[in-house]
């Protein structure tokens, strides 16, 4: 068998076995001041246990993030050195690798809150779905979210492949390949923000609905009601997240 250089889930799950494991043993060796014995530290929020609940809680943390009210909740020290013996994040979130959408600031979240994947326009390979499962069979989120964004330059440069235009330089042009079955499958009207607000819809639905196909163990957390996968768009100017 050609050795092709991906990560395998074999491979990816020990790695992130031995980040844990590193994890686990750092913990260990961790102590206050000489003498004083191991250092007290807060222990994480009761996370939700229900993807409804969950969202709740997202929903919660954009509406201060949209209203300029941002708690910047688990950035201190102390909560950051109560996370060295484990993770216990309550979703998942795949967005769009665009800089003005990051998953933690649009949700107001903190350290150890989100498992966050990022790829321009939510392009699923094998590196993001290993990395999706890793969340939901090994940490065991019980919400996927699958966050696209207004303007969304990943899906501006696939429309602009279907018009005719020229196909993008280098591994740019796999996204676009990866995007182009959703764009063509929005009918062009209205006007140009109208039509990329709709193709943007079509490739976050997409991406969703292809995380829950293609992936078994995705699949077989859903049918079990253990996980939720939902789809969302953010908007650049007011701040807010809309569920699809």
């Amino acid at each position: 068998m050609i050795n092709d250089g991906r990560l395998t889930r074999r491979r990816a799950l020990g790695l992130f076995g031995l980040v844990g494991l590193t994890a686990t043993g750092l913990a260990g060796c961790s102590s206050g001041p000489e003498g004083s014995g191991p250092a007290a530290t807060p222990t994480p929020r009761t996370a939700p246990t229900s993807a409804d609940d969950v969202w709740a809680v997202l929903a919660a943390g954009n509406d201060r993030f949209a209203a300029g009210e941002s708690q910047h909740p688990h950035d201190d020290e102390p909560y950051r050195e109560s996370l060295v013996a484990g993770q216990h994040p309550i979703a998942c979130v795949l967005s769009c690798a665009d800089s003005r959408v990051t998953p933690e600031l649009v949700f107001d979240q903190g350290l150890g809150d989100l498992f966050t994947v990022r790829s321009a326009g939510e392009v699923l390979d094998d590196a993001v779905v290993g990395s999706i499962e890793y969340a939901v069979e090994h940490v065991a989120v019980p919400l996927v979210v699958v966050l696209g964004h207004a303007g969304c330059g990943a899906v501006q440069a696939t429309v602009d492949v279907v018009r005719g235009g020229p196909a993008p330089d280098g591994s740019i042009a796999a996204l676009v390949q990866a995007i182009e079955p959703a764009v063509r499958g929005v009918t062009a009207g209205g006007d140009e923000a109208a039509y990329l607000a709709a193709c943007v819809e079509a490739q976050v639905r997409s991406a969703a609905a292809a995380l829950t196909g293609a992936s078994p163990i995705v699949h077989e957390a859903v049918a079990a009601g253990r996980t939720t996968v939902v789809a969302g768009v953010y908007d650049l100017e007011s701040g807010r997240v809309s569920q699809l």
